[in-house]
């Protein structure tokens, strides 16, 4: 398999640790000069709570795009925040303009794009620190464009929720707000994603929030008319065909039929004419998916269905379809489900390194494994739920989940998580422009994962995973890159110790090092 090395070289050197002398085996690893894919970024959405934070006080929406944004320090050297490189912003439908008779959740409902002020906000607040990449999706079309008035498609079936003459209305809806946004906020939208998960079953069912199902000859007819639209304006916004809702529908069909399975052949492979889009003007050569439900079980190699199944086996299959074509991978969204009972399911916020460590397990094999270019979270700031970055709590809410004591919040507030931090140690440090390499050493054994960037100026930045619960003595080799790499070494550790999220734990000899138990270390390697 291209992009991965399996071979484990295991060390014989004995490992003096703090208290008695004992003999501990030491896990080799070796940076390989093999590039792999390069790295768009890192990011989160605004689904959901921007909408809120974007009208609260200056000072706690300050704190929480320092969070999300910034990649500097304070005056003691700990960092303001993870530095995420892309900012995905959740385009309007306009169902908060029909209140409850949208059947959709409050907090859930979109404004049009006029009135998203508080998301907006956000916007401005992710370019003035630095957020080089910006991009909009739509979960439906505008209410006014549907073919049932609302943005749920309310059990309607499995078609998209767009009048059929309205293809070319949605197409010009969605050039006016881009220009909009880049004329009134200074704001250029790189991307923009008409259809999101248009092939979940939960979207032929009208759940409680927006979203709309479509075909695979309905979501090429709309990104016709886009590219269409945008040549005509002189847009330069690539649009990104599509956001699937699971691996499988990208590679095969899932819960569904031929018409919204097996993308990556129907949207990239010339061959299928009705639904190619790969030649048309303002296409992005990526393709978007999230790694909801595919995460478990955990195989290990030679285990039962290893490579087809489980965390590694989809990422091998959907890697596979991707070298048949000319595109490349997106990971856009994810967060804990019902099915990853490893951590519980999704239920309860989590600010402990269990949901990080696990978060972190999956980044590393959508990166390492099927290649993704890009990996966002899905949103940035939630409720009670394993599905923000950040725990907000809205005045007049009741905090607290289950098996908590329940009380009245007072004031809005913010509280960060590990996952956070976690996710700052690729964000911070793996940017925009930088090369995966790839590793010898172990894939995942005994819970070790190592993966290798080198950015633009010349840094390498190994993010090292040890998901165990006990400390690992690793040695790695950075030769076949250079050799000077190794003088100047930097570790960034976040774990469940008090003060350790991204910490500067100092310099480090890469020849002789410790990964503490349950953390993520970033090495920061320079000439």
């Amino acid at each position: 398999m291209k992009g991965f090395t399996n071979t484990l070289l295991m060390g014989a050197a004995l490992f003096c640790m703090a208290g008695p002398l004992m003999a501990q085996k030491v896990t080799n690893f070796r940076v390989t000069d093999h590039p792999q894919q390069t790295i768009d970024g890192f990011g989160a959405s605004d689904a959901w709570s921007m909408w809120q934070i974007g009208e609260w006080e200056d000072s706690l929406q300050t704190k929480v795009a320092d969070w999300l944004f910034s990649s500097e320090n304070f005056a003691d050297g700990s960092p303001k925040g993870i530095g995420l490189s892309i900012w995905r912003f959740n385009a309007g439908a306009g169902s908060a303009s029909q209140g409850d008779s949208a059947q959709i959740n409050r907090d859930t409902r979109t404004e049009y794009f006029e009135k998203q002020t508080g998301q907006r906000r956000f916007l401005k607040l992710a370019k003035e620190r630095g957020v080089p990449t910006f991009l909009a999706f739509y979960n439906s079309p505008p209410v006014h464009l549907t073919q049932n008035g609302l943005a749920t498609n309310t059990g309607r079936g499995g078609t998209f929720n767009l009048k059929p003459d309205a293809y070319d209305d949605f197409a010009a809806y969605i050039a006016d707000m881009l220009q909009k946004a880049e004329r009134e906020d200074g704001i250029h939208f790189d991307y923009v994603c008409p259809v999101n998960e248009p092939d979940g079953h939960w979207n032929w069912l009208g759940p409680k929030q927006e979203g709309s199902p479509a075909t695979n000859r309905e979501i090429a007819h709309i990104a016709r008319e886009m590219s269409r639209e945008f040549q005509k304006r002189g847009i330069t916004t690539k649009i990104l065909v599509n956001e699937s809702s699971d691996f499988r529908c990208m590679f095969a069909t899932h819960q569904t039929d031929w018409q919204r399975g097996y993308e990556i052949q129907a949207f990239w492979n010339p061959d299928s004419t009705d639904t190619y889009v790969g030649n048309l003007p303002n296409i992005a050569k990526v393709m978007a998916g999230h790694s909801y439900w595919t995460n478990t079980p955990v195989l290990k190699p030679g285990d039962r269905g290893y490579e087809r199944t489980g965390l590694y086996g989809y990422r091998k299959r959907l890697k596979d379809a991707f070298d048949k074509v000319d595109a490349e991978f997106w990971m856009t969204e994810l967060c804990i489900m019902s099915n990853d009972e490893e951590i519980h399911g999704g239920g309860g916020f989590d600010f402990s390194m269990e949901e990080a460590l696990y978060v972190a397990r999956v980044m590393h094999y959508d990166l390492t494994v099927a290649n993704a270019r890009s990996w966002q979270w899905w949103r940035a700031a939630g409720g009670n739920y394993k599905d923000g970055l950040i725990r907000m709590y809205v005045r007049g809410e009741r905090s607290g989940g289950r098996g908590q004591r329940r009380e009245m919040v007072q004031n809005n507030m913010v509280r960060d998580s590990k996952l956070m931090w976690t996710m700052g140690n690729f964000s911070r440090f793996v940017r925009p422009g930088a090369v995966r390499f790839d590793m010898e050493g172990t894939m995942e054994v005994d819970g070790l994962m190592l993966s290798a960037y080198k950015n633009t100026d010349g840094t390498l930045a190994i993010v090292a995973i040890n998901y165990s619960k006990e400390e690992r003595p690793i040695n790695i080799d950075l030769s076949a890159l250079s050799s000077q790499l190794s003088a100047n070494v930097i570790a960034y550790r976040t774990s469940d110790v008090e003060g350790e999220s991204l910490k500067n734990v100092g310099k480090v000899d890469l020849k002789k090092t410790v990964l503490p138990a349950r953390s993520v270390t970033t090495f920061m390697a320079k000439k």
